[in-house]
């Protein structure tokens, strides 16, 4: 296993010449449809979410959830989140595969963070003995390797293959690329049920020309609905795919 002393999560998210860590799409754009994906499926109780890094997805759950402890790695992540965050929100410092955990947790959301872990089933199965209660779900989303927009960056010479992990995202802490096969294949050797499979926001578009087009009347609230709706059509071919695990509690 990779010496995690030899990661710098402060490093890994900042912005590179080839590629920002975060884009206006993802915080305006994704993190109001993976809450919308997500609603049916909270459970009722405590919330943790690991990864929260500055706290904007963790602002949108607020709303939900009375009872939410954030786990992060990245003091800087840390010291902005806590300017933007309720003081009901626990932020716990550490990494997930060392810290310690006061509770098992009734729903545990995982937004893009699965892709940044050098031991990712290690992760997951900690999630299912330690984190997650019996009849708790585990929201898990990353970004998908066979969305349009990466298959045509293949066809243009842009990168290798679709399941590649490119110099810039290396840089930015990413050690795979999911599939809903392999990020199935995952939750699977951890232990997890999967109850529920789908993807989130049809995109053949780049993150970049995303931000550029969000500037313009280009498209459309209706347009942006037309794309996650047809998501639920084609969960391969969506910015995002989304799994619900449980530990087979009950069913969904």
């Amino acid at each position: 296993m990779t010496d995690l002393t030899v990661r710098n999560l402060d490093t890994e998210s900042h912005d590179s010449t080839a590629r920002k860590y975060g884009y206006d799409f993802d915080y305006d754009i994704m993190h109001g449809f993976m809450i919308r994906s997500f609603m049916p499926f909270f459970r009722a109780g405590k919330l943790l979410e690991l990864g929260s890094f500055m706290g904007r997805f963790t602002e949108r759950l607020l709303p939900h959830f009375a009872d939410i402890t954030c786990v992060e790695g990245s003091p800087a992540a840390i010291a902005e989140a806590q300017k933007r965050l309720s003081p009901r929100v626990t932020i716990i410092p550490g990494r997930f595969e060392s810290v310690a955990l006061p509770h098992r947790y009734d729903t545990i959301v995982m937004t893009h963070v699965l892709e940044h872990l050098d031991d990712p089933v290690a992760v997951l199965r900690r999630i299912k003995q330690e984190w997650l209660a019996p009849n708790g779900r585990l929201l898990l989303v990353c970004p998908n390797a066979n969305a349009p927009s990466r298959q045509i960056a293949v066809r243009m010479g842009l990168i290798s293959h679709n399941a590649a992990v490119t110099p810039a995202e290396a840089d930015h802490g990413h050690r795979i690329t999911y599939s809903l096969d392999s990020l199935e294949r995952d939750a699977r050797a951890a232990g997890l049920r999967i109850d529920h499979r789908s993807g989130i926001f049809f995109k053949a578009l780049a993150n970049f020309q995303w931000d550029r087009i969000l500037k313009t009347d280009i498209v459309s609230v209706d347009y942006l609905e037309g794309c996650y709706q047809l998501g639920m059509v084609y969960p391969d071919l969506c910015a995002s795919i989304f799994l619900v695990c449980s530990n087979g509690g009950d069913d969904v």
